[in-house]
């Protein structure tokens, strides 16, 4: 099937201001897009492209005084399967784990495992490990925060998703990655699109989705702790040790929000 997603982005700067952006798909998908992805700026203005340490694809701009609207679209072809899954994936230890990989068992901004490390040994230390860990995981985690957009708070660590029991995907995700992280479990961060595609209604308004990724017997396989079920028609666009990596967009000066909207539809053939 095909899948039709982008976005519209809307700020009000007071001032030229540079930003960062990352809404391109990830180039483990560039093979998949039926249609190029394009990135349109009103006013026209000029930006070009580059690959961070994690091979995401970064666009950097410098906005106008003004008002600026940022518009991304494609086109992409999707398998229409769910997320696969791997119950008898078996986790590694420490010691057999590349050297690229460790930089996902530590703490990171988002992900304070030093708070949670006690917490997570006492909830799945004498479980069971592997694939089964990473779904006890997902499980409490899914039972522990009540989804509510109006919790979300981009300053919200791990730890403090916990406590308020509240919050986004993002919460899910950094929450799901830093237990893994505490129980020697590579962990990470994940953003990109997500379709209603065979969900049941009521739809919820349609955002950028927050998922991780967990390395378990010599591959990453996909989490998804706010869902908890496997879904169908997910776009990665950007992977990082949490959401400081991967920020849909990173202003440098101050600037103002006032338009957002995504899209992601399952598009006729």
């Amino acid at each position: 099937m095909h899948i039709s997603a982008g976005c519209q982005i809307i700020y009000d700067c007071p001032q030229s201001t540079p930003m960062l952006l990352m809404v391109t798909p990830h180039p483990s998908r560039t093979v998949d897009l039926v249609e190029q992805h394009q990135i349109a700026f009103d006013p026209p203005i000029g930006s070009h492209n580059y690959s961070d340490g994690f091979g995401n694809i970064c666009t950097r701009i410098v906005a106008p005084s003004g008002r600026l609207v940022i518009s991304t679209r494609f086109l992409a072809e999707d398998s229409g399967g769910q997320d696969p899954i791997a119950p008898t994936a078996r986790q590694h230890p420490v010691e057999e784990l590349p050297d690229d990989l460790l930089i996902y068992l530590l703490a990171s901004r988002y992900c304070d495992t030093d708070n949670l490390s006690d917490t997570a040994w006492a909830l799945f230390g004498q479980g069971p490990t592997g694939w089964g860990r990473v779904q006890a995981i997902c499980d409490y985690v899914h039972e522990r925060i009540t989804f509510d957009y109006a919790q979300a708070s981009p300053t919200r660590t791990a730890s403090e998703a916990l406590s308020a029991r509240r919050g986004v995907c993002r919460d899910y995700a950094h929450l799901a990655v830093a237990l893994c992280r505490c129980m020697n479990i590579p962990a990470r961060y994940c953003t990109g699109f997500l379709s209603d595609i065979g969900a049941p209604p009521p739809y919820g308004p349609m955002d950028f989705a927050a998922w991780f990724e967990a390395y378990l017997d010599d591959r990453w396989h996909v989490f998804d702790p706010r869902n908890n079920t496997p879904q169908i028609g997910r776009i990665l666009m950007a992977r990082g040790r949490d959401a400081t990596d991967v920020a849909i967009v990173t202003n440098f000066g101050f600037c103002t929000l006032v338009g957002f909207n995504v899209f992601t539809d399952k598009a006729s053939e």
